[in-house]
């Protein structure tokens, strides 16, 4: 729920199953598409508004409201007091209140319906309650066309790409489309978007960089029919997988200099001696 802080005027209510970084930015998303970009937003210390401004994008102080707001370069206020947000925590009561039992009375029950029912509410709650501001001046400002909302509404999160052009996001192993994109996004961060619908998409700088997904539980297993036009990715979590296993052989305590030698050179080791029988003479 958005409420107009000048004039108590109800700008943007909605509905949703429960309270999430996605309904706040279906909520927003309705707000900016209807009114423009606000100048700052007013809100309670919940921990979905908090921004630490001096933390880059990503970062553990920065909540994925947080970020939003800042890419579209709106401020975020946070009040220190339930009686600071005094026009929201009113119509806070009213709502509770009247807009339960409306709904009751025209026995609305689930989400779609209380939201097709939502602009009717609004008009009304604004005819009897919303005043008159002190000044016309209407400081919302137009989205740009560099706002891309797609993407800004997003969760985001960065990892950093191995030397094969792997990596790691929940569990599932990404290999990268060897572009000369994804080539210079090596050792670097790069910044995972994951949509509502749970697509993903993955970006160096402004590259969007394409990849395929290998599932934790799922290898690459000896005559499995590869696409030609991703052998070369496979090879290479072929011998990123067989590295780090040979990695681990080399970190038990047990392991000879010798056998970290031929492990490394990737040499087959004979772990025990021969069973064969000699020929006698």
């Amino acid at each position: 729920m958005f409420v107009d802080d000048a004039t108590s005027e109800l700008m943007e209510l909605l509905f949703c199953e429960s309270e999430s970084a996605f309904s706040y930015f279906a909520a927003l998303r309705a707000y900016l598409a209807q009114h423009g970009k606000p100048v700052a937003l007013y809100s309670d210390k919940a921990s979905v508004f908090r921004v630490n401004k001096d933390e880059p994008q990503g970062g553990t102080g920065i909540t994925q409201f947080g970020r939003a707001l800042s890419s579209l370069n709106i401020d975020i206020i946070c009040a220190n007091t339930p009686a600071a947000k005094g026009r929201v925590e009113r119509a806070h009561l009213t709502l509770q209140d009247r807009l339960v039992k409306e709904l009751r009375l025209r026995e609305i029950s689930d989400v779609d319906s209380a939201n097709a029912f939502a602009p009717a509410f609004i008009a009304d709650y604004n005819r009897r309650f919303a005043r008159s501001p002190r000044s016309e001046h209407d400081a919302h400002r137009p989205l740009q066309s560099a706002d891309h909302l797609d993407r800004i509404f997003s969760l985001q999160e960065t990892r950093v790409v191995s030397k094969s052009l792997t990596l790691n996001y929940k569990r599932v192993l990404y290999v990268l489309d060897p572009c000369d994109a994804a080539r210079t996004a090596r050792r670097h961060r790069v910044r995972i978007e994951e949509r509502e619908d749970g697509s993903l998409s993955f970006w160096h700088g402004e590259h969007e960089l394409h990849a395929t997904a290998f599932p934790k539980d799922r290898s690459v297993r000896q005559g499995e029919v590869v696409d030609s036009k991703r052998l070369s990715s496979t090879m290479d979590l072929i011998r990123e997988k067989q590295r780090r296993r040979a990695e681990e052989k080399i970190a038990k305590p047990f392991t000879t200099l010798r056998d970290a030698r031929l492990l490394r050179a990737g040499v087959p080791q004979r772990t025990a001696p021969s069973s064969s029988p000699e020929t006698p003479l």
